[in-house]
């Protein structure tokens, strides 16, 4: 048998086409740019939302993935796009009354797969579907759900991060959301509850799914694993505050130890992430491909 090459795509970006996509994304930058602004503040200022600048690269890098690896057929639906088109304007109006910055930054996804419908219709959007939903990462999480779910995420850090600092031998008492170890008073606040950083280790982890040639079960295994390593790393984190903060009275150098355990954090988060992809590589077997025999 000769060797089969891979399948061209049948979208050519010609200049015209190019003109086309550069223009309505303009259009949609212009849009919705008073959004993008709020959350571009958040990437910059807030380092536990630094990721959501990360986040539309790697949209981009699987839009032109999937175009140079598969066949991608054009049949616009241009009013199913349309359609979706308008009921995005009555969101937007919705999300504008409301101040809702997140519902207004949704409808950007929302436009995005109404676009893709009316250029290219549903198989490209199958190709692209991905890329589009994978931008939701970018989007800081709502106050009253940083609240609802902070809350006990902080009680269980407290509480996790206090047994650990004792199992090693040190004097710490906790009181509600802060540890006591001497005359150290270690508050736990809502920054440090790890919400973001469940996040933000969530984004990495759906890309490694999306990228990487593994079977479901373990793609299964690493989405059920976000929640217990961001976990972890958080109580890690806490604990390693603690003990620097015991070890050093000079405040600036406990600043440092705090800002220096919190960028750690996502680093022995795919560490985990990377030691996990390690055993379920030699937990499963692959099947090998059934051999055809000749008579």
């Amino acid at each position: 048998m000769g060797s089969t090459t891979p399948m061209l795509p049948r979208v050519v970006l010609t200049p015209g086409l190019i003109v086309q996509l550069v223009g309505l994304a303009a259009v949609l930058g212009w849009a919705y740019w008073p959004t993008l602004l709020v959350f571009a503040d958040k990437w910059i200022n807030d380092p536990q939302y630094s990721h959501g600048l990360l986040v539309p690269l790697f949209s981009g890098y699987w839009v032109w993935r999937t175009y140079t690896t598969h066949s991608l057929e054009v049949r616009p639906w241009p009013l199913l796009g349309g359609l979706l088109l308008v009921v995005i304007v009555g969101l937007r109006v919705a999300a504008g009354s409301l101040l809702l910055y997140q519902l207004d930054a949704a409808t950007l996804l929302l436009a995005m797969t109404g676009a893709v419908l009316a250029f290219g219709g549903l198989p490209v959007l199958k190709r692209t579907w991905p890329a589009i939903a994978f931008l939701i990462f970018m989007i800081p999480l709502p106050y009253e759900l940083e609240r609802n779910v902070g809350g006990p995420l902080k009680t269980a850090a407290t509480v996790s991060s206090t047994f650990l600092l004792q199992t090693l031998g040190l004097p710490a008492i906790r009181d509600g959301n802060l540890i006591l170890i001497d005359d150290v008073r270690l508050g736990v606040v809502d920054a440090c509850s790890g919400l973001k950083m469940l996040v933000t280790f969530a984004a990495f982890s759906v890309g490694a799914v999306l990228l990487m040639p593994r079977s479901r079960f373990e793609k299964l295994m690493v989405l059920l694993g976000i929640i217990p390593i961001a976990v972890v790393t958080n109580v890690l984190r806490i604990t390693a505050t603690g003990i620097g903060y015991t070890l050093f009275s000079d405040q600036a150098v406990r600043d440092k130890l705090h800002d220096f355990f919190g960028y750690a954090m996502m680093l022995m988060g795919l560490m985990l992430l990377a030691v996990e992809l390690w055993v379920l590589k030699r937990l499963v077997v692959e099947e090998p491909e059934p051999q055809l025999r000749f008579t």
